[in-house]
């Protein structure tokens, strides 16, 4: 397990987290710790649970303290009574080493793909929004989740399967209609750092092909449509193991849109694949769905295409009827999972 913004706290401030594992890990009922301000405490609080993910049966805490007290008294807030959360605790350590036993033995890039795989296809999005929901237990027990459970998770398998991960965590900006913050995760392969986020995949799936639109991209590409992270982050710098990249399937030449459309036709299959040639400007975008229907005709079917704007990937079915309009937009987002 990759105790990352452990590594990062002040001296003081580690004391704390430290105070805190000890306690919330023994389910106590109540634990003391150095005395800090609230929301210092409600912060490592949450860098505490983006490292343990194991420990997702606390929702909260009080406290009370004697003005000249150097510690303060914490009293946690427990999803379940101690009871069920060994319960619990058991099934999910029993879960998580059965979902790892298939990838033993893998690269770290497989095994990484493996669980997105998984979340994409046994995780939709939990409406209610439920205290579960936004830990391990609603992916890994419940098949439901949130973005905030659906990163733990990803840190859960990862860390369980030897793969360095990280949990990222970003503010909301109602200025741009962002109503909540955003989890996602950075893993590491080869010393290279890159971003994952399973959420936006599985929001983009909808129950077709699994989508790796932001499967192990770099900086620049991420921020395209996620707000910075409020806790600093390693810096993403490579782009070359995107997953279209790696697959091919990174198109910067009209002609190998065409030469993959007739492939994927003849195969009966959608085509996924991300423009990487000029900017995707409209004009761009409409030529590429006409080379689209071209290829589609000549195999007597049409073109139904939709897009990712943000990450300049589209995705292609071939059908029989004329859709009703050149191409559709698709926005990832968490409210829109399978």
């Amino acid at each position: 397990m990759e105790a990352y913004y452990y590594q990062r706290l002040s001296r003081p401030h580690q004391e704390v987290y430290h105070a805190m594992k000890a306690g919330l890990t023994a389910l106590a009922p109540s634990f003391s710790v150095p005395r800090l301000e609230g929301r210092a405490l409600s912060e490592i609080l949450l860098q505490l649970r983006l490292d343990c993910p194991e420990i997702f049966y606390v929702t909260g805490f009080s406290y009370r303290f004697r003005p000249e007290a150097s510690s303060v008294e914490l009293v946690p807030e427990y999803l379940f009574d101690k009871g069920k959360i060994r319960t619990h605790q058991q099934a999910m350590k029993a879960r998580i080493q059965k979902l790892i036993r298939p990838i033993q033995g893998k690269s770290d890039r497989d095994k990484e793909q493996y669980i997105h795989d998984f979340i994409c296809q046994n995780v939709r999005y939990d409406k209610l929004k439920k205290p579960y929901s936004h830990e391990i237990l609603g992916p890994l027990s419940q098949g439901v989740s949130v973005c905030e459970g659906i990163a733990k998770a990803v840190k859960a398998l990862c860390d369980a399967a030897g793969v360095w991960c990280i949990i990222a965590i970003s503010e909301n900006n109602p200025e741009k209609g962002i109503k909540y913050r955003h989890t996602w995760n950075i893993v590491r392969l080869d010393g290279k750092y890159y971003h994952l986020d399973a959420t936006f995949d599985n929001s983009l799936g909808k129950g077709g092909p699994i989508r790796y639109d932001y499967f192990n991209l770099d900086d620049s590409a991420l921020f395209r449509d996620h707000e910075p992270a409020i806790f600093p982050v390693p810096a993403c710098a490579d782009s070359s193991r995107s997953y279209y990249r790696e697959r091919k399937l990174a198109f910067t030449k009209e002609e190998d849109v065409t030469k993959r459309a007739l492939q994927a036709i003849r195969k009966g299959q959608p085509l996924i694949f991300q423009w990487r040639g000029d900017y995707l400007t409209r004009d761009r975008l409409v030529r590429l769905c006409v080379l689209l229907e071209q290829a589609a005709q000549q195999k007597q079917q049409h073109a139904r295409v939709s897009l990712n704007w943000p990450q300049a990937v589209l995705q292609a079915e071939f059908v029989a009827a004329a859709p009703e309009t050149e191409f559709t937009s698709q926005e990832a987002n968490e409210g829109e999972l399978n």
